[in-house]
């Protein structure tokens, strides 16, 4: 009998080590950016969730927006790549998502409370798979300082003011107050895509293509003229090349603009940085000729195709989709819900300041006046084909390398040939 039990040891033995290796036999890499705090909100969730899921552990990578939007597409084209990321290219990328449904422990509640943006994620209108979640709602938008506006004596335009009154109260309080310039606009096509539809930019034609209509071409001459004229700050748009990406909230907290055209997720940031050093306020967007739009997006978590552990990167979406878990990342960050139940019932901001719960108030009241060509255009798997050629020539343009006329024409020429190359 003691001979059979030293033979079985061995085996024990191996057994034994076995289990305590499996322990953390599965790893996934998150990717994660934020406008403020989102990526230390998850850090929490993670804890939570490696407790309940031993089995599992979650390397959260904390990298700036211009790895998502820069090196994450190259990567995966390479085949590497995260478990998982936090993407605003939605349709861009969506070739790279990988279906979690199998992962899921309840597929109606997925459809139930994300069924509405589910489809921004899938890379085909046919397509029924569920490859993450929208991990807010984010609309485009302006902010005043209005610190600058009150020691100008200047009045803040209502809520169904247009461009050309913010633009020309906005120069008053510059002048008044020796403000570098009277506004400036985040560096991105996405920003810029909200006022051109509020100009008349139906961006699409009848078959669902991209176009450059007069609405557009409006827009892109009235925003090159504002950067001649010094309405808007030069820095932000000519201070860079190419199509790459720069915001405009880094002017505006250091007071050197009285306006700034930016979004909804940027509220974190700004009850943080400015603090009590001047009044800061969301306006509702201005309106051009035919709308008074922002652009609705925001940020999803998707798992992507280049996981070594699809299944557990399906179980951590999972876990961070359910109610409690979201009402937790939403309130803490600042941000909209992209949760339907969560949106009926409403989210506590414990932590928002007075300013950032008027914030949040205004951007969720202006769901309301989006347009649905600014929908349209934030599901287009293709947007970027527009986005970037407009930085890169409006740039040219402003900077006085082209004309206005001879940006629009390089606009459409490069739309074109990205979609085509988009196509292959």
């Amino acid at each position: 009998m003691a001979l059979d039990s030293c033979r079985l040891h061995p085996l024990l033995a191996v057994f034994v080590v076995s289990a305590l290796t499996s322990v953390h036999a599965a790893e996934i890499r998150v990717m994660c950016y934020q406008d403020g705090i989102e990526c230390d909100v998850t850090a929490e969730l993670v804890k939570r969730f490696e407790a309940q899921n031993p089995g599992t552990k979650v390397m959260l990578d904390v990298v700036p927006y211009k790895t998502i939007v820069e090196q994450l597409p190259v990567q995966l084209a390479a085949g590497q790549g995260p478990d998982i990321a936090r993407v605003t290219d939605l349709g861009g990328l969506s070739k790279y998502y990988l279906d979690i449904s199998a992962s899921l422990k309840d597929t109606k509640y997925w459809e139930a409370n994300f069924g509405a943006t589910l489809p921004w994620l899938r890379p085909s209108a046919t397509d029924k798979g569920i490859y993450g979640f929208m991990s807010q709602l984010t609309m485009t938008g302006p902010y005043i300082n209005k610190t600058l506006f009150e020691q100008a004596k200047v009045a803040i335009p209502g809520p169904k003011a247009t461009w050309d009154e913010w633009i020309e109260a906005a120069r008053k309080v510059a002048k008044a107050t020796q403000t570098p310039a009277a506004l400036a606009w985040d560096r991105s096509g996405h920003r810029f895509a909200g006022p051109a539809i509020s100009y008349g930019a139906k961006i699409f034609d009848a078959k669902g293509e991209l176009v450059l209509d007069d609405g557009y071409k409006a827009l892109v001459k009235k925003f090159i003229g504002w950067h001649k004229d010094g309405a808007m700050l030069k820095e932000v748009w000519g201070g860079s090349g190419g199509s790459s990406y720069a915001d405009s909230i880094g002017e505006f907290k250091n007071a050197r603009v009285a306006m700034v055209l930016s979004g909804s997720w940027q509220i974190n940031r700004l009850q943080k940085d400015i603090g009590t050093a001047f009044d800061w306020v969301a306006v509702p967007n201005p309106c051009g000729p035919a709308a008074c739009t922002g652009i609705p997006g925001g940020a999803a978590w998707v798992a992507l195709k280049t996981s070594k552990a699809p299944k557990e990167a399906g179980m951590f979406l999972d876990f961070m989709a359910q109610e409690a878990n979201y009402a937790e990342f939403a309130g803490k960050t600042n941000n909209i819900p992209a949760h339907a139940g969560l949106a009926k019932k409403g989210v506590a901001y414990p932590g928002a300041t007075p300013a950032a719960q008027a914030a949040l108030g205004t951007f969720s009241a202006g769901v309301a006046s989006l347009s649905p060509v600014a929908y349209q255009f934030q599901g287009y798997k293709f947007n970027r084909a527009i986005m970037l050629p407009t930085v890169s020539r409006v740039t040219q343009a402003i900077v006085g390398e082209m004309t206005a006329d001879e940006a629009i024409s390089k606009i459409g020429v490069d739309m074109t040939d990205a979609v085509k190359q988009a196509q292959k």
